[in-house]
């Protein structure tokens, strides 16, 4: 047998081994949706303290809300629309429009860590059960508003990396070594 024929039989005995055990694993929604919640969490936060605290006053036009607003905005719309869900956890107070940094922080945290713990609240089979909401979303499963809200924040993720490029920052999850 020639080296390579060797190698891809014992490659794929490998992977005839591993099959049975991919085929057993089962996907959890809760412990998805908390996965990406915790890890947008983290990604905000560095994103945020990366931009100098002199800097959070900063517009990219006149009508557009300044970095400290738009770390407001992801905390508000948290907050606003987790209380859909239904959960017992109390809601933390946030400021629709932070006066520092530090508070602007507090807050967006703040609002990650309500979201986390009221996703705990539910299994899989009650975060697809449905809620009433709002005009925009109307009834949704839980889980459609958490993901609502993933797709939000990233979107002012977006916005807060052109803030931050165009004072001269690098997002932290685009710096390299």
């Amino acid at each position: 047998m020639t080296y390579l024929f060797r190698a891809l039989l014992v490659s794929a005995g490998l992977c005839a081994l591993a099959a049975p055990a991919a085929a057993q694993q089962t996907a959890s929604l809760k412990a998805e949706l908390l996965r990406d919640w915790t890890e947008l969490k983290d990604t905000m936060h560095k994103l945020a303290d990366a931009m100098p605290e002199d800097k959070y006053s900063f517009k990219t036009t006149p009508p557009q809300r300044d970095f400290a607003q738009q770390v407001g905005h992801i905390a508000g719309a948290n907050v606003s629309n987790l209380a859909f869900l239904r959960g017992k956890t109390p809601a933390p107070m946030v400021a629709r429009q932070p006066m520092s940094k530090a508070q602007a922080m507090r807050d967006m945290d703040a609002s990650f860590d309500y979201g986390a713990a009221v996703i705990n609240e539910f299994d899989d089979r009650t975060l697809m059960e449905v809620v009433e909401t709002n005009r925009f979303l109307g009834p949704s499963s839980r889980a459609r508003v958490i993901y609502f809200l993933l797709g939000h924040t990233w979107d002012i993720y977006g916005q807060m990396v052109v803030y931050l490029r165009l004072n001269g920052g690098v997002p932290p999850a685009s710096q390299r070594p």
